[in-house]
Order: structure tokens, then sequence, then C-alpha cells
């Protein structure tokens, strides 16, 4: 007997982890921390409904913090199996779990610190060693090549668009194919390559992040110089929280454009991440896995002013010339962002900019959802600044691309599960895949089980 459970991502667009079952074999696709609400923050604490060291094997879409997150975590708990992914998303995941181990040792030594915790002590979910320890279980994927896991399962790769490394996975398994398409990206995107096709498939498991959005069709580069120029005339400075990789990256290539087009040329441009910083080196060195020449990448690169140490941040938080400051979180939930938003969101002149997905209960959602002051370490902080959202620059398939994506298959699945998005997106999808394909379609709750 064959079985699909979804142990998160489930009504949510974080914490992807779905558990694949069949007989004594079991395949975990993803394994993402929960992020936003509190409710699902807490999540991360609570045992998995499978014990981890009776996982075989951990296959990853993608490398993104809410898909390989919580790894480490599932390690500690007792997981020994082998994690596999493409070559470019074990190097992305290298730096996002060490930054996630680090960033949760400092919250919780600032916290215990600082005393605004109510856990006595607090304690991180996990510690760098834990993410070390992680790091050394992963195998290399090639891609459009069947490889057979444990159990006689066999999995391939394609390309996904979205970020450097990211897949979508065929599973073979029990006699059945499942697809999972991690998180797509967007097709004819000016640096990923288009999200490939997938012909064939018993089961299908499909993001949902903007399952009932169309993205803007207007220029995202155009609408990203009127912010600027706009925050600029007032002599502000823009604060752009991003995902250090993925979205980083692309924002750093169309300010280029835009320095090359004759625009923003005396408008300095910050990079302050250092995760974000090395992701945009990897960016040059793999470069089969996006659309930019070698001379691209570098003079694009090179067009930006890098904040590497601490030090330098905080001068650059002090710094009241007009400029732009991309750092991270992407949803403004920890990283250096929060000591921008701290220092300019204060002051009407300043614009806060977000140009990504932002899940409910993070600061960004809060913030374009019109909250005028935020919590930020501990303190209550009023927010007077411009808030701008840039959705074209989404790093994610809007409704119709996803549509676009599934017209690839060959023949009807016998169901497509819509996981990876809040419940209006989700169900939103459903409804237009059982309307237009006239396929059966469900979207699963947390740890509901399905046989397939």
């Amino acid at each position: 007997m064959l079985s699909l459970t979804c142990l998160g991502g489930a009504g949510t667009v974080t914490g992807s982890k779905h558990l694949l079952t069949h007989g004594d074999t079991r395949i975990l696709v993803d394994c993402g921390l929960f992020q936003g609400l509190k409710n699902l923050r807490e999540l991360n604490w609570q045992r998995l409904m499978v014990a981890p060291d009776a996982i075989d094997a951990v296959v990853l879409t993608h490398a993104h913090l809410d898909h390989c997150g919580y790894l480490p975590r599932l390690v500690l708990d007792g997981f020994n199996g082998n994690i596999y992914a493409t070559e470019a998303t074990r190097d992305v995941a290298e730096l996002i779990l060490l930054d996630s181990a680090w960033l949760q040792e400092k919250d919780a030594e600032f916290a215990n610190r600082k005393g605004f915790s109510k856990h006595k002590p607090a304690l991180p979910l996990y510690r760098v060693v834990d993410a070390e320890r992680t790091l050394k279980r992963f195998k290399k994927l090639p891609w459009h090549r069947e490889v057979e896991l444990p159990g006689g399962v066999k999995v391939q790769m394609r390309r996904a668009g979205h970020i450097l490394g990211a897949a979508t996975v065929q599973v073979d398994i029990g006699g059945k194919r499942v697809v999972f398409s991690g998180d797509l990206g967007r097709y004819n995107d000016a640096v990923m390559h288009d999200p490939e096709p997938v012909s064939d498939a018993d089961y299908i498991v499909i993001e949902s992040t903007y399952g009932n959005r169309r993205h803007d069709r207007s220029d995202p580069v155009e609408g990203l110089a009127l912010v600027i120029e706009r925050t600029v005339r007032r002599g502000g400075t823009v604060v752009i929280p991003a995902f250090a990789v993925g979205r980083a990256q692309a924002l750093i290539y169309d300010l280029w454009q835009l320095r090359q087009s004759g625009r923003l040329k005396n408008i300095p441009v910050y990079l302050d991440s250092p995760m974000a910083t090395s992701a945009t080196e990897m960016l040059c060195r793999h470069q089969d896995e996006h659309k930019l020449t070698a001379q691209e990448c570098a003079e694009a690169c090179g067009a930006v002013n890098y904040i590497r140490d601490v030090e330098e941040s905080k001068a650059l938080s002090n710094n009241r010339f007009p400029k732009v400051i991309i750092s991270a979180s992407g949803m403004a939930t920890g990283g250096r962002v929060l000591h921008h938003i701290a220092a300019f969101g204060g002051d009407h002149r300043n614009t806060l900019l977000f140009s990504g997905f932002q899940a409910a209960g993070t600061r960004g959602r809060k913030l374009l959802e019109g909250a005028r002051e935020v919590k930020i370490y501990g303190h209550w902080m009023p927010v007077n600044a411009e808030i701008a959202e840039l959705p074209m620059l989404s790093a994610h398939a809007d409704s119709d691309e996803l549509m676009h994506w599934l017209s690839n298959f060959q023949r009807p699945p016998q169901q497509v599960f819509i996981v990876h998005g809040e419940p209006g997106a989700s169900e939103a999808l459903r409804e237009r895949i059982e309307r237009e394909l006239g396929w059966s379609a469900s979207v699963p709750l947390q740890n509901q089980e399905f046989k397939l």
C-alpha cells in the first residue's frame, strides 16, 4: 500500500514536508521550517508523527528555508539516512542551514541576555554543529537521469526555475509515479530558466503560493526604478527585505540593468547580508543554472557595495544619504534587515519595498496589511516610511503559470494534491484545475494521510 502524508506545507506556505510510505520504505520530499504565525512556528518544536529514524531518505526540491530548514532538527532527533539534492541545491543548503543555525543560536543568546523570552532559558531549535552534521548526509543528484534510492525507489530531477538548483521531483514508488512541483519559477524570467515540462504522473503534488493571483504583467524593472526615484527625490533610503538566495541576486541584476540604461547611476546600492553575498558569488560559479553570461554576472555583481561585517552594517544604518539597501530576511522575520527597518522605518522620506511573498504572521505581511508599528527585538517601533510592493518581482509562478506547467502532462493524473499555499490560494487553484482541466484535485490538511 502506497500513501502520501503532508507533515507540513498543508494550509500554509511554510514547513513543506511530504512523506511517501510504501511498506517499510519511507521517503520524505522536502523538510522545511514553519515560519510566520506563532502557532505555526511552534510546530517546529513538536515531534513529527513519524519517527525520524524510520525515514529512509530525504529528497529536496530546493534549498529555501521553508523547504530545507528543518533538516538539522530531523538529524538531531535521529534521522540517519541520506539527503538527495541537485549539486546547486546542496551548495545553497550549506549557506542557508549554517546561517539558520547561527541565527538561532544568536537569537537565543540575545533573548536570554535581554530577558524578553518567555522561555527560561531560550534555546535554539538546533545549533551550528547540528547543521554541519546534516551537510555530511547530502548526496548529489544529476539532472534528467533516473537514480535509485533505498527500497527500490527511483527519482528524477528536472529544472523548476525559482532559484539555483530548484527542481521538480519525479518519484517512482510502489508501481506509481508521483511528481512534486516544489516551488515553480516564472516563465520568461530574466535570470532563471523556465520550469521544465513533465509529461506523465499518476499523482501530482503542486504548490499554490499564488494559486489565487495573477502577477502584474507590467515591467518589473520600470516599477523598481519608479519606487527608488521617488524615494530619492524625498531624500530617502529604500530598504528591500529580500530572500538571500534568489531574490537578492535578481534585484542586483535588475538594478544593474537600470544603471546600464542610464538611470540610478548616482544612487549607491548595498547588499547587507553575508549569506546573500555568498549566494551572489555562487551565482557566477553555477553558470549552467541560469541565463546570464559570465560577463553579465561579473558586471552586475560588481556594481554593488557588499557589507560584510557588523560594524559596516551599523554604519550603513546611521548613513542618512539616499541609497538602496538589500538585506535579508525576505519576510523581515530576522537578520540584519530588522536593524535597517528600525533605523529607517520611522522616517516618512524612506521606503520599505517588498518584492516577494509575505507569509501570514510575518512582519512583512503585517506592514503590507497596514501596520504602522512593528515589534523588533522586544520593542515596538513606529513605521512612517512608505510601504511599497512589487509582486511582479516574485520568483514564484502565479496562477496562470501553475496551470501552464500542469498543461504539459499528457494524461490526467488520478489525483492532484494542492499544497504550500494559504487556504484561499489553494482552494482557488483546486477549483481552477477541476474547472479547466477536469482533473480530480484536493487540498490536504496537516498530517492527513491519502492512500494512493
